[in-house]
């Protein structure tokens, strides 16, 4: 991760969102933007092909897909999403993600 990827996000500025995280091939790679007792906001860089196997998280979380295109899995069932689009991850309910083009998403988990 670059110098640049490692500085903190400054909340009183505008950043350009597909440039806080490059792709590295044959990688995931993740910043945190925000994070503080009430949740997360983290983005998340995919080559094409990689992904995060099946997991739960304890909390809600939203999906925003900043680039490219990739594939939800959610209890069994496949959803494609694509860049502008968002899914639903519900607490406690088994997914995984896969990248089928190079992919950038933002993830938001909030905790109640």
């Amino acid at each position: 991760m670059s110098d640049t990827e490692r500085k903190h996000i400054s909340s009183a500025a505008v950043n350009p969102l597909l440039e806080l995280l490059q792709y590295q091939d044959s990688s995931i790679v993740s910043r945190v933007l925000l994070k503080n007792k009430g949740g997360t906001v983290t983005l998340f860089a995919f080559d094409q092909g990689d992904g995060l196997s099946e997991h739960t998280a304890p909390v809600e979380a939203l999906v925003f897909v900043v680039d490219g295109e990739a594939e939800v899995e959610i209890a069994g069932r496949a959803y494609s999403v694509r860049q502008g689009e968002t899914i639903t991850l519900p607490a406690n309910i088994p997914h995984a993600v896969k990248a089928a083009t190079r992919f950038k998403m933002l993830l938001t988990m909030i905790r109640a």
